[in-house]
């Protein structure tokens, strides 16, 4: 067990998730839950039809006698079974372990392995993994209404044949609840374990930084991974206090027409899309053209509504990014539009920690911690963070756990920040990924990187060069350049561009954080392939495993394009 477990969890017993859902189940009966597209229709639940089906899964898993405290994994893409799934988890009173649904079958079998889940339930997912593991045939599995799979029962036969658990089991603040394995940008991943108590102070948390009282709704669309601990926390855990809508998307071809039937009010996304989307829309009205209308009193509040609503934020009155930071210019954009765009901080170890009270954010700060996620800085800028949100520890993992806390029980979180005069934090880069030149300077990728990404030629971009005498980037182009870029002519036409974006990125830092040269990758990064995660958050150990052997031959080539051949 960590440090943090000795901490008291300052929530009230009426506070914690299981007697939250139990209020709502009565309290919000015939308000409507979740909306989830579905073989071509919208199908919908109130509080009450959704508990319905909570409470007979709960049968069925209490039918099977298994141990107390059992853990049981789902591993599926978002849906509104997910969800149900993980509060009859609850109710049985077993601990769930959420797996990303692109998860890889060699890391699907190291988190079983490791877990020993009895159960799990599946959804749709990239690739269902082959049942011949002696791990895996000892298994219950459970299939969402998506297929019906050999070995496996469908959801809609324990609706049929069970009936609905009685009474209301709860469960106190320190019992595990969950157990999110890390989608590790370096490394295995690690099964962080939380608490229900430290769940309640996420809800908390979001509850807050929402602005919302218990009877204040808002509609959301879920479409981040909910294995994810930031999406769980945000969408998941505020169902248990707010009138939360949740809708959710059937996947990347309908996420606009998902979102923009949501109308959602709460909008919680990565920089990745903001910045797609920031693109989408400078190539139908460019930059220039869009200052000149914003600078009209009239057609500004026209034109700022027509954007907002084309991309499904017309009635958004909050949005929020997080998972890695977002550059001030795109913020600045989307707030002349009048979108409240704001910037949040946590990690899966941590829950979300930071983020700005209303009226109080300042752009390219995270916000100040709450009340009960003390923060300061190391002597050696790293951010540390204490309070009884922290994880209860790393599974199986004690040496793990007790190397990840300070002798007085700050979390190292290994992100490199400061903290301004009202408490605002700001993250600089991760400390592991700082590396030295050759001539003994320190360069932090992250800032350059969040520079070069603005570009619209790139995908994915990822600094390196650690030892070398100046750093480099790899990077990946959006799919419409990689198709243009199979000749000599049009790679020569496409680096006209590329040279004003390694001049642009260079203009912004200092002489020793020049980019030397661009190594443009042929092959997309993606998490099937290992070299993003989940979050789509790039695996920089990955690619320079994949990739070290070549540096110091592209160094020697004294050029500012390298190509490379797609896969």
């Amino acid at each position: 067990m960590s440090v943090s477990a000795s901490i008291p969890n300052p929530v009230a017993v009426t506070d914690l998730p299981m007697q939250r859902i139990y209020q709502s189940e009565q309290k919000r009966a015939s308000n409507t839950l979740f909306t989830q597209p579905w073989q071509g229709q919208l199908q919908n639940w109130t509080w009450s039809e959704a508990m319905q089906e909570v409470r007979r899964i709960a049968s069925f898993l209490e039918a099977q006698h298994y141990p107390p405290g059992s853990n049981i994994a789902i591993m599926a893409k978002n849906s509104a079974w997910w969800i149900m799934a993980d509060f009859a988890i609850w109710m049985a009173g077993h601990v769930s372990i959420p797996i990303f649904p692109t998860v890889q079958e060699a890391s699907l079998l190291a988190i079983f392995r490791q877990s020993r889940p009895v159960a799990c339930f599946v959804g749709a997912v990239e690739h269902l993994p082959s049942l011949d593991e002696p791990c895996l045939q000892a298994m219950t599995w459970v299939t969402f209404p998506y297929h019906d799979r050999p070995q496996m029962t469908p959801w809609s036969a324990l609706l049929r044949d069970y009936a609905p658990m009685a009474g209301s089991p709860v469960r106190p603040a320190n019992d595990i609840a969950t157990i999110i394995y890390t989608s590790g940008t370096t490394g295995n991943p690690k099964g962080v374990m939380h608490t229900f108590g430290a769940l309640s102070l996420m809800a908390i948390a979001v509850k807050r930084a929402l602005g919302r009282e218990d009877d204040q709704g808002d509609r959301i669309l879920s479409y981040l991974p909910l294995a994810h601990i930031a999406e769980r926390a945000i969408v998941e855990t505020s169902t248990f206090f707010l009138p939360l809508h949740v809708f959710f998307t059937e996947g990347q071809a309908t996420f606009l027409a998902d979102l923009q039937r949501s109308r959602a009010t709460v909008f919680f996304t990565i920089p990745r899309l903001l910045i797609r989307f920031q693109q989408g829309v400078l190539e139908k009205v460019p930059q220039k053209k869009l200052d000149v209308l914003l600078r009209v009193p009239v057609i500004k509040t026209v034109i700022r509504k027509k954007i907002l609503h084309g991309l499904g934020l017309g009635d958004a009155r909050v949005a929020a990014s997080g998972a890695a930071p977002l550059p001030a210019s795109v913020i600045e954009w989307y707030h002349r539009l009048g979108l409240n765009l704001i910037e949040g901080y946590g990690m899966t170890e941590t829950g979300i920690t930071h983020v700005p009270s209303p009226g109080k954010d300042r752009v390219g700060y995270v916000g100040e911690s709450f009340d009960f996620a003390v923060t300061r800085i190391s002597d050696g800028g790293e951010i540390q963070i204490k309070g009884p949100m922290n994880f209860a520890g790393y599974y199986l993992a004690p040496e793990a756990t007790a190397g990840s806390f300070t002798e007085d029980g700050y979390f190292h979180t290994g992100d490199r920040g400061e903290i301004d005069e009202q408490g605002r934090l700001r993250i600089i880069g991760r400390l592991k990924e700082e590396f030295k030149t050759s001539k003994g300077k320190y360069v932090i990728p992250a800032q350059i990187e969040k520079v070069l990404s603005l570009s619209s030629h790139f995908e994915s971009v990822c600094v390196l060069g650690s030892g070398m005498t100046a750093p480099f980037a790899m990077v990946v182009l959006v799919p419409e350049a990689r198709a243009k870029c199979v000749t000599a002519e049009a790679r020569a036409e496409m680096e006209t561009h590329l040279l004003e974006d390694l001049q642009a990125t260079n203009s912004q830092h200092e002489h020793h954080e020049h980019l030397r040269f661009l190594v443009i990758d042929g092959q997309p990064w993606t998490p099937d392939n290992g070299l993003m995660t989940p979050t789509l958050k790039v695996r920089r150990a990955k690619i320079e495993e994949q990739y070290a052997a070549r540096f110091e031959s592209w160094e020697k080539e004294q050029t500012k394009f390298i190509w490379l051949e797609g896969k």
